[in-house]
């Protein structure tokens, strides 16, 4: 005997007996009768003989080895009668394709794919069958049988006697596709496929037992080989359902469940003989999959825990006792890579009993210590390359998976306003519909129930890699599992290109949701033995992780450039408070290219002034330039060393810092010992020495955040496509149904098709809804896991860096700039995922910590959306989204309102910085959404012209609900009201970018205009048109926000003892009139324009931007004090631009008029009120009793007196030093941006009233 790897070990072909003259009598084996009673016992014959022991040949183990191969070679065809391999075959060896044979192709993807043989259907002598168009092809095509989906197993099986192809699906037959198919000598057919980008199939030639074999198209099984499996399998449940009774001497029956592998050297020695043969065919993949996977599931079939089925436990001590090692992991690795293909690929049925069967089989292999560190170390992220045993797929088939019983009451919304919102609040429900609705829920959790047990399985898998406390044969579990997941997470990073190569999103996102579970699990487990430390509800990852050097994050940039930039300019911060000095020769040791590479790339990403529309400019790649890579390479190889805060820091005591690759890691390196911190390593001076939890668990902790970002953001957003196709086909079978009842008897054809689109409206709901508890149960309901995971997605230096722990770990500056980049590149959707991630039925309120889970996320929004320590365009523009987002929802805006009043102030005012030089419109956007709902004719969720179109995606944030904010609104009164700087450079940058809004608006579409009127056949290019709608947008956008400005604080236009507020209100009557005359001319362009009804403007309308320049007008014409709407009048009049046939346009033509409909805000009575339109006509009666006194009072002027700048107003200026003149509004215009004199370039000190001498 040797030792092998920690236990005793036969070595193979040393263990036989040599002879009774060499060793009689070994010790431990019983007496030769009783051990030939138990040798013909386990190895019987299966040749008629003798039964009786007495007159049986003696069996002892010198002629175990011959009576073992006599037997395996019984019922063997002789080699002789064997037919030879024919010519043409095809694929691995068991496989012929030639006569009758077939082929399985099992589909990942279940889009464009076509399977068929040679050309797929292209030419004469080449046919497919098309499951997504559900059509064969030859040449041509015809209907052919059924729709397939991700994951089904579609068969190809050709038969050249009859000369026929078949298809089926999942087994079943769906008729002959061809016949009469060319045949004889010189043809040849071989399988082919057609895929789409992204798709991918697996094809089974034979190597691996089909999963629905035809008994008339049968591929060439190794036979010897099963037949030798399966006898030498009986053998060992003969030893394992046996015992020897020594001092009885005789053989005993028993249980073979509770075998244990107990040293016996009688049964040990038999099964040595057993596995000499055994062994070598388990190597084999179609042996491992049809034999031993199908035998240790047969264990597992009593039901029960896997606790109470040890003897998969015992047989795996068994093969790593009596096999090679190369044996066994092989073995190990085939038998994984089988119950992954039948997990992945068998059918979902009502109680999910193929998951759980193979489920239960791979938990008990997991538990076996040996094999677990094997397959850690060896398969799992390393061959599988995703982890397909905690995916849940979704049954695109809602009948063949049972959902009709689980869920016999379907339910969908019901009422809805004239935009297609769900207006009908659970309280205000008629009795049947509450009814239907709690059927409807109860269906729902009976379904969760049993998807519940399915995720308790695969939380039990990743528990048992976690564990780190099996230290017997090696490195724990966990932290070989957590090397390989961090690998995992790199290749998913650097292969974002390369969708093939990538861990698919919907089974990254249910390996997020059981991480989760495990991962807090396994920390509250380590809080109840240290009670001192935090619970994980308490949880957060401290910073240091970001800046010692100690996890590795391959090539990510970080929030304030690159690393080996951060690390030279921050290195003092770093000493002074965490502590952390680097070694000096370290960074000398850097390349001189990559420190040159460094500074240029630190220089450009500090801030600098951007577009308008730098919001909308494409975003970088997910990963960073080469020159990052070399940074991030020296940061990992940059010594740190650690210092005693006691000491003095111009003398510190430095300690090198092992740092090494992510897989040669090892449990100190991130644990820590005997004063190594580990991965917690450059603690803050201020950071309490608190313990948090073992430190493996945070670095898994920000895998789970970087995973997150990876695929499971976009993945989650996918699912919602679902609830919008219920609410669309609810939306269509409510306005059916109304159509029905309006539908007049004598109308019987009408409504006979009315009926059948109702009966198609109602099945298709009720499919849909059904799919959707589905998709609730196995992703939505596991939004609380969101909730707890967004607690580590602050950015420290924030108030609140740690969420719920109260630590103030943001007196780090450097722990910002240092922060990888995806922590807070995913702050930008989050309510929105929270926010579509529950049923409709369900409140938001029942989600556990939700509401305070959404303010920690806005208080760290509001804090950083500016921050200027943040240098990336595209981090800082994702930011930006989020708080965005934030306010288009009521949940999320109540949020913001909810951060301290301090914080809500300072986002106030970052919001009303100057738009120059920084990217506006967002921000533009973000006071609107504060706005909407309360400006004039602004209550609208869709343009009226538009609520019979349907919008591409629902969810959009722009379409959701106005929900105006008044809390916020007045802080920003109180800041424009307070600090007049500040107000005058806002509104001047405002007014400055609504010039040139609207005048490239007007510049695109006379452009447009121009292509549409010339003869020949003309393209307007979709992009100017994209570009066109959004400088219509944004001049839209740009008057709710004057209009916003002026209903708060008034006085910054009409308190004309405010430095400006002459000159911006002047400015602001000028673009109100140039508005009003481009939209309201006759027959001008942008009428003709809008009557076009182009793809790309359907947006541009009249009804946005009239009522937006109305509402300015009638606050400061109409609600106004008597003095302000006196000098607003008087302004507007003054203005050559005004024409008061622009006002008069507003309330249209007489309704007697014959000619073409001119717009009117009379005919918007759902969206403007009654009140609404009498302030017009007040304004209107104001305006034209205004424009007669002021045409009766004004005196001509000669051309000498007016200003030589606009020639539109009297001269009233005068320069100094230099003298020149000109008109108020000119000078004062010129000033807020220039100090130069117009005509001299001489620098003006001071402006004089000047009056004309009599």
């Amino acid at each position: 005997m040797s030792t092998k790897g920690g236990v005793t070990a036969l070595p193979r072909r040393n263990y036989r007996l040599a002879s009774d003259m060499d060793k009689p009598r070994s010790t431990g084996i019983v007496n030769e009768k009783l051990l030939s009673d138990y040798l013909h016992h386990v190895f019987p014959s299966t040749k008629p003989g003798p039964t009786v022991a007495s007159l049986r040949k003696p069996l002892g183990f010198q002629d175990l080895s011959s009576h073992l191969e006599k037997l395996l070679s019984e019922g063997e065809t002789p080699e002789e009668l064997k037919d030879p391999s024919a010519e043409g075959r095809l694929g691995p060896q068991p496989v012929v394709l030639d006569h009758t044979s077939g082929f399985e192709g099992l589909l990942f993807v279940d889009d464009d794919l076509e399977m068929g043989l040679r050309g797929v259907g292209d030419t004469p002598d080449s046919y497919a069958y098309d499951g997504n168009r559900v059509r064969k092809w030859n040449v041509t095509t015809t209907n052919y049988g059924k729709s397939w989906a991700a994951g089904d197993i579609v068969s190809c099986l050709i038969d050249l006697d009859e000369g026929t192809i078949t298809f089926c699906l999942n087994g079943q037959s769906l008729g002959t596709a061809f016949s009469s198919i060319k045949t004889g000598p010189g043809v040849a057919y071989f399988p082919a496929i057609s895929l789409s980008f992204k798709e991918s199939v697996a094809f089974n030639f034979g190597s691996r037992p089909l999963r629905y074999p035809s008994s008339r198209f049968l591929a060439d099984p190794p036979t010897a080989d099963l037949l030798k499996a399966h006898r030498l399998l009986g053998y060992i449940k003969n030893v394992l359902s046996t015992s020897i009774d020594a001092q009885e001497e005789k053989l005993l029956e028993k249980d073979s469940a509770v075998w244990r592998l107990q040293g016996d050297p009688t049964v040990l020695i038999t099964l040595a003989h057993i596995f000499n043969v055994f062994a070598p065919l388990m190597c084999k993949v179609y042996l491992v999959e049809d034999v031993l996977m199908n035998f240790l599931l047969g264990i597992l079939e009593g039901g029960g825990s896997v606790d109470e089925h040890p003897l998969i436990q015992q047989l795996l001590d068994l093969f790593w006792l009596l096999m090679e090692d190369h044996e066994v992991n092989e073995c190990l690795k085939q038998l994984m890579m089988s119950l992954l293909r039948a997990y992945r690929f068998s059918p979902i049925i009502p109680d999910l009993g193929f998951q759980i069967h193979y489920l239960r089989l791979t938990t008990a292999i997991l538990r076996h210590e040996k094999s677990r560190k094997y397959l850690l170390n060896n398969v799992t992220f390393d061959v599988l390359r995703s982890v397909v045993f905690f995916y849940i797929k979704t049954p695109l088939r809602v009948k063949e998976a049972g959902l009709e019983e689980l869920i016999p009451t379907t339910w969908w919304p019901t009422h809805f306003d004239k935009e297609g919102k769900d207006e009908r609040e659970p309280k205000d429900e008629s009795s049947d519909e509450r009814l239907r609705r709690r059927a409807y829920e109860r269906g729902c959790q009976r379904l969760k129930k049993r998807i519940e047990v399915v995720e308790d399985l695969q939380v039990q898998i990743l528990r048992l890699l976690l564990n780190n406390k099996d230290k017997n044969t090696g490195e724990a579990s966990r932290y070989i599992f957590l090397n390989k997941f961090r690998k995992f997470l790199q290749e998913n990073a650097s292969n974002r290109g390369h969708p093939t190569a990538l861990c698919p999103p919907e089974y990254m996102v249910c390996f997020l949701h059981r991480l989760i579970t495990a991962v807090r699990s396994s920390w509250d487990e380590g809080s109840r033995k240290s009670p001192s430390s935090l619970s994980s509800e308490d949880a957060y990852v401290p910073p240091q992780l970001f800046y010692n050097g100690k996890v590795d994050y391959f090539d990510l940039q970080r929030l304030g450039g690159l690393l080996s930039h951060l690390k030279k300019t921050l290195k003092d911060d770093l000493a002074t408070k965490a502590n952390i000095v680097i070694d000096p020769a370290e960074i000398q040791a850097a390349s001189m290219d990559d420190l040159d590479e460094d500074e240029e790339s630190g220089a450009t990403q500090r801030p600098f002034g951007a577009a308008a529309m730098g919001g909308a400019l494409a975003r970088p790649s997910w990963l960073s330039s080469p020159t990052l890579g070399r940074a991030n390479r020296f940061l990992s190889t940059a010594a740190v060393s650690l210092m005693t805060p006691r000491r003095p820091l111009s003398q510190p005591e430095k300690v090198k810092v092992r740092t090494l690759a992510v897989e040669q890691r090892t449990e100190e390196d991130i644990e820590g010992s005997h004063g190594n911190d580990g991965l917690l390593l450059g603690r803050p001076q201020e950071e309490p020495d608190q313990p948090i939890t073992d430190k493996s668990l945070l670095e898994i902790i920000d895998g789970i955040v970087m995973m997150y970002n990876l695929s499971v953001h976009q993945q989650l957003g996918k699912m919602v496509v679902v609830a919008d196709e219920v609410h669309e086909y609810a939306v269509a079978l409510k306005d059916t149904e109304e159509k029905i009842d309006r539908c007049p008897a004598r109308r019987a054809d009408i409504l006979d098709e009315l009926q059948k689109s109702q009966k198609v409206f109602a099945e298709k709901l009720n499919h849909l809804s059904r799919r959707l508890a589905w998709i609730n149960a196995t992703i939505y309901s596991k939004v609380t896991h969101l909730v707890w995971t967004s607690q580590f997605w602050s950015v420290c230096g924030s108030n609140t860096p740690c969420v719920c722990s109260g630590k103030d770990a943001g007196r780090l500056l450097a722990a910002v700039r240092l922060h990888p980049d995806h922590r807070a590149r995913r702050q930008h959707g989050v309510a929105v995922r929270l926010h579509a991630g529950v049923l409709p039925q369900r409140g938001h309120e029942r989600l556990q910590r939700y509401e305070e889970t959404l303010t920690q996320l806005a208080a760290i929004l509001a804090k950083h959306f500016a921050d200027p320590r943040i240098v990336g365009t595209d981090i800082k523009d994702s930011l930006m989204q989020a708080l965005a987002s934030y306010v288009c929802y009521p949940q999320s805006l109540r949020a913001v309102e909810r951060i301290p009043e301090e914080q809500r102030v300072a986002m106030m005012r970052n919001l009303l910085a100057p738009y120059e030089q920084r990217p506006w419109a967002q921000t533009n956007w973000i006071l609107v959404r504060l706005w909407r709902g309360c400006g004039f004719g602004y209550r609208y969720t869709r343009l009226p012209h538009l609520l019979k179109t349907k919008p591409e995606d629902a969810n959009l944030p722009s379409l959701q609900k106005p929900c105006p904010s008044l809390l916020l609104q007045r802080h920003m009164a109180e800041l424009l009201s307070m600090d007049k700087d500040m107000a005058a450079s806002f509104l001047n940058s405002v007014l400055n970018q609504l010039n040139w809004a609207f005048s490239e608006f007007i510049g695109m579409i006379q452009e447009i205009q121009q292509a549409a009127e010339r003869p020949e056949r003309n393209f307007v290019d979709t992009r100017q048109l994209k570009v066109c709608a959004t400088c219509f947008d944004l001049s839209v956008s740009l008057l709710r926000v004057l209009e916003m400005t002026v209903t708060l604080v008034p006085e910054i236009f009409l308190d004309w003892t405010r430095p400006s507020a002459e000159l911006l209100l002047r400015r602001l009557a000028q673009l109100l009139n140039q508005v009003l005359n481009r939209v309201t001319a006759e027959k001008n362009l942008f009428d003709r324009v809008v009557n076009l009804r182009l793809p790309g403007l359907e947006s541009v309308d009249h009804y946005p931007i009239l009522v937006a320049v109305t509402g300015i007008l009638v606050r400061i014409l109409v609600d106004g004090d008597k003095q302000g709407t006196s000098r607003a009048s008087s302004v507007l009049l003054s203005d050559p631009c005004f024409q008061l046939h622009s006002i008069q346009h507003l309330l249209g033509e007489p309704a007697e008029s014959t000619g073409p409909k001119h717009f009117s805000l009379h005919a918007y009575t759902d969206y403007i009120s009654l009140e609404e339109k009498q302030k017009v006509e007040e304004m209107l009666e104001f305006l034209t009793e205004e424009s007669k006194q002021a045409a009766a009072s004004t005196a001509p002027t000669s051309e000498e007196d007016l200003c030589p700048i606009c020639y539109a107003h009297s001269i009233s200026a005068v320069f100094r030093p230099c003298s020149h003149k000109s008109c108020k509004a000119c000078i004062n215009q010129h000033l807020m941006n220039n100090k130069d004199c117009f005509f001299c370039k001489a620098t003006i000190t001071g402006v004089e009233d000047y009056s004309k001498p009599s």
